[in-house]
């Protein structure tokens, strides 16, 4: 491809993929282990670097490289690795930027799974965490120390649906250290309808298990930024530890994103009639959706993302029995904790999504056993209106 600045559209169909030497217009899958080199010689180059090109499929292949590449071209980042889940590209970051006695901020209200590596396992590690709520600035400055190194928020957030404001926390943190890592996850908006790295963040989280697939075929997750970080260190992590992505799910990757943007607009569609249906239901407590101008942060919304999303989640009035109920009574909505699919999918964050979460940890954050989350798909949004049946 020319140098011309494409959009992330047309940089998820095109960018990345050089052709081999048959000419093939669809990328290639290259299940190999291990690559043959030239000489000695060339192996030597290869393994200190001093060559580019591929060395072992731990942490080089050529259909991951190309997914890498296009993720990295969309996020407008100069680096991108594949690994082999979400959870273990936000693990890679860590390991890779913190060492026992740094400190960590983080936003209290994140994914069950990410609440639990922060922490749980840091700890382990003699990483100090510090949890504040993400749309209260004060609590971010005053929550930053000196032996701060990186701080962590996903916007919006898992499940409530908060929006964090990326250029604003990113200017606290820099001002504060300008070499703080700030991570951010993109899981829920894709760089269709969010790039945090424009807005500030140094590091960009994807668990490409959600909407990149599309489809809920594969497993595996991403790390895009800077080439010193993540080209560097995140890939020696990867070299050294091994949570590899396998090529074939690369390659089912890379094809997801040559949808996302179609996938992802029509969700968006879909998911604000559902969401519109439900605010104005007598038996629902209150809808959470970016897409809202009830929705806390909605001016934010509509400036920092280009679209308010897919996912929504309602407090039914009744509780878990309420909860339940109108869950189980589903006929076309899959009953599953995966979300991103073409499928629309429900589940029950309080015993599923953060059910390693203690009672008084979900109540912080608005966790309740009413509260029912939709990852809403591509169906009629009319058979899903007609699919949520209230007892």
């Amino acid at each position: 491809m020319t140098k011309k600045q494409y959009r992330p559209a047309t940089l998820a169909i095109r960018s990345g993929h050089e052709r081999s030497q048959f000419g093939e217009h669809s990328e290639a899958i290259f299940t190999t282990s291990s690559f043959v080199f030239a000489t000695a010689e060339q192996a030597k180059a290869r393994f200190s670097y001093e060559e580019e090109g591929n060395v072992y499929s731990r942490f080089t292949n050529p259909t991951v490289n190309v997914f890498q590449q296009r993720l990295a071209a969309m996020e407008g980042g100069d680096a991108c690795i594949g690994t082999a889940s979400g959870m273990s590209a936000m693990l890679a970051v860590c390991m890779s930027g913190l060492k026992a006695g740094d400190h960590l901020v983080s936003s209290r209200s994140i994914f069950g799974a990410s609440k639990v590596l922060l922490s749980s396992l840091l700890s382990n590690f003699g990483v100090e965490v510090t949890f504040v709520e993400l749309t209260k600035l004060d609590e971010w400055r005053d929550a930053l120390q000196s032996n701060t190194k990186m701080v962590f928020f996903e916007t919006p957030t898992n499940p409530l649906m908060e929006v964090g404001d990326i250029a604003a926390i990113s200017d606290v943190a820099h001002s504060h250290n300008p070499d703080i890592k700030v991570v951010v996850d993109n899981c829920f908006c894709t760089p269709i309808l969010q790039q945090p790295l424009s807005l500030g963040a140094d590091v960009v989280l994807h668990s490409a298990t959600k909407f990149i697939d599309g489809q809920g075929r594969c497993v595996g997750g991403a790390v895009v930024g800077d080439a010193e970080f993540v080209g560097e260190k995140v890939l020696g992590f990867m070299r050294t530890a091994g949570p590899s992505m396998s090529p074939f799910n690369a390659w089912v990757f890379t094809k997801g994103l040559e949808t996302l943007a179609l996938r992802v607009n029509q969700a968006c569609d879909n998911a604000r009639i559902v969401a519109e249906y439900l605010s104005e239901h007598s038996k629902v407590e209150r809808v959470f959706y970016p897409g809202l101008e009830s929705h806390p942060q909605y001016a934010l919304v509509n400036s920092q993302q280009s679209r308010p999303g897919a996912v929504l989640t309602f407090e039914v009035n009744g509780g878990l029995e309420a909860a339940y109920a109108l869950i189980n009574q589903t006929e076309l909505m899959s009953i599953t904790a995966n979300l991103g699919d073409t499928k629309t999918t429900i589940t029950h964050p309080f015993t599923t999504t953060h059910a390693r979460w203690s009672n008084e940890e979900k109540a912080k954050v608005g966790i309740t056993e009413g509260l029912i989350r939709i990852a809403v798909g591509l169906e009629d949004p009319l058979d899903l209106i007609e699919d949520i049946v209230f007892q």
